[in-house]
């Protein structure tokens, strides 16, 4: 059995370490910040399509992105937390299934954020926005996170996510979605 988690919503919460970071963003950038709830109902979706439903124009968005990745990085580490449960669903999952990770967060953040809650060691691969050409919801991580796990024929495969873009990439990639009702 593989299992394959989206993270933020599914996993984590960084409702406050995203928020900030996009506040920040705005501010560098000398633009009205749109509020908390705009920003949260995005949240799942890449960068860059977050800011174009932000209203901010294709030629400033790389600004933007770099603006907001390097205040997300620097707190991150502190303001991100693991949703009640999760740690627990890992460690279970992982004694009977290969388990990943796919999302639309860098697998750098991804994989510095699983590490510094002892839980990186659990996943066989972790897929991020900057992995891949084609985000969730193309099935083009699901794929590259199987290639990586190897061995996939025949076994019972699902992604467990909280957006409708996971489960429409696990529809896609022809496996099992799951939805959870506890992210954005």
């Amino acid at each position: 059995m593989i299992i394959l988690f989206d993270l933020d919503g599914t996993l984590i919460d960084a409702t406050v370490s995203i928020t900030n970071a996009f506040k920040k963003s705005f501010l560098e950038n000398e633009t009205a910040y749109p509020g908390d709830e705009a920003v949260i109902s995005l949240i799942g979706h890449p960068l860059d399509i977050m800011l174009s439903k932000l209203n901010i124009s294709d030629d400033k968005i790389s600004n933007f992105v770099e603006s907001y990745k390097n205040n997300y990085k620097n707190s991150h580490l502190e303001t991100t937390k693991l949703l009640p449960g999760a740690r627990e669903a890992i460690i279970m999952a992982s004694e009977f299934a290969k388990i990943g990770v796919v999302t639309t967060k860098t697998s750098t953040f991804s994989k510095t954020l699983l590490e510094s809650m002892g839980l990186r060691k659990y996943f066989k691969t972790i897929i991020g926005r900057d992995d891949v050409e084609n985000p969730k919801p193309n099935k083009e991580p699901i794929d590259k996170a199987l290639s990586n796990i190897g061995n996939f024929e025949g076994k019972k495969i699902y992604m467990i996510g909280d957006t409708k873009l996971d489960l429409l990439a696990a529809k896609s990639a022809g496996i099992n979605g799951i939805g959870v009702t506890c992210g954005y």
